[in-house]
């Protein structure tokens, strides 16, 4: 169960998870509240898809809320299975607790305070009862168990899986032509892929883009990604006329030929649970920057192995692009790292985990 197909990570991961369940073991079916998203498209034929409403309506979430799981899960679900996974945090999991199976929750993002522990449920004390009820809570890494954990939830049946990425695929995809741009080989082209929300803090990254510009240094960002800040994005690009080493790219259905392409990724997130996008970065071997939200450091290590892990503040990571960019053997070097590792994020390996989890329930 999953709210939609849309073009986030967990929407990606969860496609690449089912897609690689053993066939002869597992007959899937994915459920999705509202039809459509663009990942929709890349579920393999033998996974059964199933929507509950044509389209999203305003207030679901509220109404939902209203009912109980019981009756959500007799009216919306309607089948029975062996195990039933809630793949996001909220409505998907009040909906989940409804069946009678064995069922397990995905929590993918870090849960901060009672507003976002509490979405999907009427209150905090619904919301504990009803994830204690899980069978088991899958975190996508140590920093997403350890917040969720701290609201009272049983750590026993609490876990970390990180997600499952097609990294054979994503390299393959990474060495298609591009056609659509030219990147200027005399300036260092920095990227990052992700919604236009405030959560990805991208109206940080521009603001530092543009100090960076002031103080001579060669850049140009290229963001992959769509969303409500859009029209802000391009008004503040504007009038710092930015047109030049500033542009928004949109959507990408294959985003890795870009990053593979660019010298330098940057995750400038205020929030994360475990960041799709950083692994495919490394994945295709492109050095990273990030702010230590939930995962970084998972990925990147403790002492910056991998990457460059900075607080997560505007001027941490002015600071650190700053050292990056004055240091062409620094990015050289961590080219040589996310090669490396990406070895880590092979998908046979992440998809057994599951696995295992599910024959032991």
């Amino acid at each position: 169960l999953i709210p939609t197909l849309a073009h986030g990570g967990a929407e990606k991961v969860l496609v690449n998870l089912v897609n690689n369940l053993d066939q002869e073991k597992y007959d899937v079916t994915v459920q999705v509240m509202f039809d459509g998203g663009v990942n929709k498209e890349f579920l393999k034929p033998h996974i059964h898809y199933k929507y509950m409403f044509k389209k999203t309506f305003r207030g679901s979430a509220i109404l939902f809320s209203m009912m109980s799981p019981e009756f959500l899960y007799k009216h919306l679900v309607k089948d029975e299975y062996d195990i039933v996974v809630s793949y996001l945090e909220g409505v998907t999991a009040r909906i989940a607790c409804g069946c009678k199976s064995k069922k397990v929750s995905w929590i993918h993002i870090e849960m901060l305070d009672d507003e976002t522990f509490t979405l999907g449920f009427r209150s905090k004390q619904e919301a504990l009862k009803y994830y204690n009820s899980f069978d088991r809570n899958v975190c996508v890494s140590n920093t997403v168990k350890e917040k969720f954990c701290a609201f009272g939830i049983d750590e026993d049946k609490t876990i970390v899986l990180y997600n499952t990425n097609e990294d054979q695929e994503i390299k393959e995809k990474s060495e298609e032509p591009i056609d659509d741009m030219v990147f200027d080989k005399n300036t260092i082209n920095m990227v990052s892929v992700g919604k236009l929300v405030p959560s990805k803090g991208y109206d940080r990254l521009l603001r530092i883009h543009n100090r960076l510009i002031k103080e001579g240094f060669a850049i140009h960002t290229y963001i992959l990604g769509i969303g409500e800040h859009e029209d802000e994005f391009r008004k503040f690009i504007k009038e710092n006329h930015l047109e030049d080493s500033f542009t928004l790219f949109g959507y990408k259905k294959n985003p890795y030929k870009y990053v593979k392409n660019c010298d330098l990724y940057v995750c400038s997130s205020r929030k994360e649970g475990f960041s799709t996008a950083v692994t495919e970065a490394l994945i295709v071997g492109t050095p990273v920057i990030s702010t230590k939200c939930s995962g970084a450091v998972e990925l990147l290590g403790e002492h910056d192995e991998y990457g460059v892990v900075v607080e997560n503040d505007e001027e941490a990571l002015y600071e650190g692009l700053k050292d990056l960019l004055s240091n062409d053997k620094k990015i050289q070097y961590y080219h040589e790292k996310a090669v490396e590792r990406a070895v880590f994020f092979k998908k046979e390996t992440r998809v057994r985990e599951v696995e295992e989890m599910f024959e032991e329930l």
